[in-house]
């Protein structure tokens, strides 16, 4: 069944979060340089919905990822791979008419004007995805439902279908919003409709960055100001950390037992940087970690996917972003998009550091091994 007809919710949720958006065939070169002199590729998976399906499903999370591919090799690979990481693929799609997508890049920082990346993605086979060919009844299973902005790029019938899920109906889950803004695939569009679309999530994700270059708006206020809908607005404000904005309680994801439901905003506790803003709002402001950066890539990702499995603890916001910032840095330091996340009770020990002990760790490459915290994290 698809449409939206199909979006009430099932009585018994067994997914704890739904992801919706496409991944891609990733093409890693085998030395730096020019795409024009690597030699060769390695293969891999990208795609940010799917890299926080992955990214949950390995801290002990149920998590879906719902897509569509290609009839074709890298369909296979790419629905194999995923379901590796202990994802359920079982609602993803194959088109029979048209690829997956493809892209390669090259080593170096994508933050630096060496980077290069080639996509290959018009008119693949997810961005044919649209409110009448996707699995209604599997998006609104879980407890969250997790979108990004860069499936609204890919065309009008996918921007159509992210309309239709973060429209108010009854029994939709939590839905949660990472803006993701690329200008690469706003450059025949209008980035602004992301705006539009955060403001219909409960739960958004949006870079200071990305909100200046996307919308012109400028500052953590400024952006809460701009959205005042959702009930948790998280600012990503890079090497500065992460401010929240966290409403007064409103309902969280649907519990999947007969505890009731967690709540998206509430445990917006007085901490490090807390305060009460104007109006209903907490703002809570939670420094970034020391890194020893290997590659930059995939860290937003697994922000994101940190925040949400703390949110389906029902931590409190200044926890939820901290495990947001140590699921970062375990991406941090590896080459690729995707780690092994660290323990939770090793999550939940560096979490619950004093706020003088949170500021001097310092992680490097290997420190998501708990029986080598004592080497790989340094606190001097």
């Amino acid at each position: 069944m698809s449409g939206p007809a199909a979006g009430t919710a099932h009585a018994a949720t067994t997914t704890d979060v739904v992801c919706l958006g496409e991944s891609m065939v990733t093409f890693l070169p085998s030395q730096p340089g020019r795409l024009a002199d690597v030699p060769s590729f390695g293969r891999g998976i990208g795609g940010a919905e799917s890299n926080v399906a992955c990214a949950l499903a390995a801290a002990g999370h149920r998590a879906a990822w719902v897509g569509r591919v290609g009839a074709d090799g890298f369909g296979d690979h790419l629905v194999e791979t995923i379901a590796g990481y202990g994802v359920d693929t079982s609602a993803v799609r194959r088109d029979p008419d048209r690829p997956t997508g493809i892209y390669f890049r090259t080593a170096t920082d994508r933050g630096t004007g060496a980077h290069e990346v080639a996509y290959y993605r018009a008119g693949s086979a997810a961005s044919a995805m649209s409110p009448a060919n996707v699995p209604y009844e599997e998006l609104f299973a879980g407890r969250i439902l997790h979108l990004s902005g860069i499936t609204a790029a890919l065309s009008a019938d996918c921007l159509a279908l992210l309309r239709e899920l973060t429209a108010p109906r009854p029994g939709r889950p939590l839905v949660s919003f990472d803006v993701n803004h690329r200008p690469r695939l706003w450059r025949d569009g209008d980035a602004g409709v992301l705006l539009e679309l955060a403001r219909r999530c409960d739960l958004v994700f949006v870079g200071e960055d990305e909100a200046e270059e996307a919308w012109g708006i400028v500052g953590a206020e400024a952006i809460r100001a701009a959205l005042p809908e959702p009930s948790v607005v998280v600012v990503k404000r890079g090497s500065a950390g992460a401010t929240v904005f966290a409403s007064g309680p409103r309902p969280g994801p649907r519990s999947s037992n007969a505890g009731g439901a967690d709540s998206a905003a509430g445990g917006a506790e007085a901490g490090e940087g807390a305060a009460q803003a104007a109006g209903r709002d907490t703002v809570t402001v939670v420094p970034a970690l020391h890194v020893d950066v290997v590659a930059a890539v995939g860290a937003g990702d697994a922000f994101a996917a940190g925040f949400l499995s703390a949110t389906l603890r029902g931590l409190p916001v200044r926890d939820r972003v901290r495990h947001g910032h140590l699921m970062a840095a375990a991406v941090l330091t590896v080459p690729g998009d995707l780690t092994e996340p660290p323990a939770r009770d090793h999550a939940d020990r560096l979490v619950a550091l004093d706020d003088g002990a949170w500021g001097r760790l310092r992680l490097g490459p290997g420190w998501t091994a708990a029986d080598r915290a004592h080497e790989e994290v340094r606190t001097p």
